[in-house]
């Protein structure tokens, strides 16, 4: 008995203990940062951990980021830079996406690559093939920075400097933008006036609220009265004229949506129709 109320409580003072240590948290020696810039019309965001000196050699032939061999740049998992829009790095395309950043110092030039960031997320790249490699000219200022930071300077409506700085050394990546292209385009659209999409949204939400049943229904038909109407974009449209009391015109909206939906194999519109049909036949 005695053996027994014994390995209780050890069992008990073990879990109690790995409570408390489920509960522990400290700080990370390097803690993670992230820095979001929108650069002409393309957000650019870095999420990076960032190691700081404490009286260590940072850049040189066998200093803790030695000339010539890639570094992660940053500390922890692997630097991510994601892209809403397709950029340029020194020139280079790069397409819309999440990136790490890694980086090849040396005494008078870097290398930065940026690799598919799914793959090299955990902080180390093995085989994977980058997808630009650029060649950047670091500059010595004479201020030292303690820990590491990653930032955005020399903004202007198509390009940036996303800037790695670390120790005495300021490292500028240019980043071009298409915002002319981008503005251009979304120019040409918007005076374009609205798309057959943007009327059927525009009413079957005013027809859900029930208002202006002539203006839903218009809206409507200038989806359906092309050559490839959707048979959930008729259906829409069969149920807004019975709103209106057109039924019979209702029941041949009804009977296209079905043929499209048997066309389309769906079944669960095809039924919706023929219950509508059935329904509005005796209203007619």
């Amino acid at each position: 008995m005695k053996k027994l109320i014994v390995s209780l409580a050890l069992l008990t003072i073990t879990a109690t203990f790995s409570q408390l240590a489920a509960q522990i948290t400290t700080p990370s020696p390097s803690p993670k940062s992230m820095i979001t810039q929108t650069v002409g019309l393309t957000d650019i965001s870095v999420e990076y951990s960032r190691p700081s000196m404490k009286g260590r050699t940072i850049y040189g032939a066998d200093a803790l980021v030695p000339y010539g061999k890639v570094w992660r740049t940053g500390a922890n998992a692997a630097t991510k830079v994601t892209f809403s829009k397709d950029v340029t790095i020194e020139g280079q395309a790069l397409e819309a996406g999440s990136y790490a950043l890694f980086t090849t110092p040396g005494a008078s030039s870097w290398k930065v690559h940026f690799f598919d960031y799914t793959t090299t997320r955990s902080g180390g790249y093995g085989d994977a093939t980058a997808d630009v490699v650029a060649t950047v000219t670091p500059v010595k200022v004479s201020h030292t920075f303690e820990t590491m930071s990653i930032a955005f300077d020399n903004l202007t409506s198509e390009s940036a400097d996303l800037q790695i700085i670390w120790d005495n050394i300021v490292v500028p990546i240019k980043v071009g933008v298409n915002t002319d292209k981008d503005a251009m385009a979304s120019i040409e659209k918007t005076l374009a006036g609205p798309t057959k999409g943007d009327y059927y949204s525009a009413g079957v939400y005013m027809a859900s609220k029930d208002r202006d049943l002539k203006k839903a229904l218009e809206y409507i038909q200038m989806s359906t009265s092309g050559d490839d109407p959707k048979f959930w974009q008729v259906r829409n449209e069969s149920e807004v004229l019975a709103k209106l009391g057109e039924y019979k015109k209702a029941i041949t909206a009804a009977e296209k949506s079905m043929s499209l939906a048997e066309k389309a194999g769906n079944e669960s519109y095809v039924k919706i129709n023929k219950d509508n049909i059935a329904k509005w036949s005796k209203m007619k």
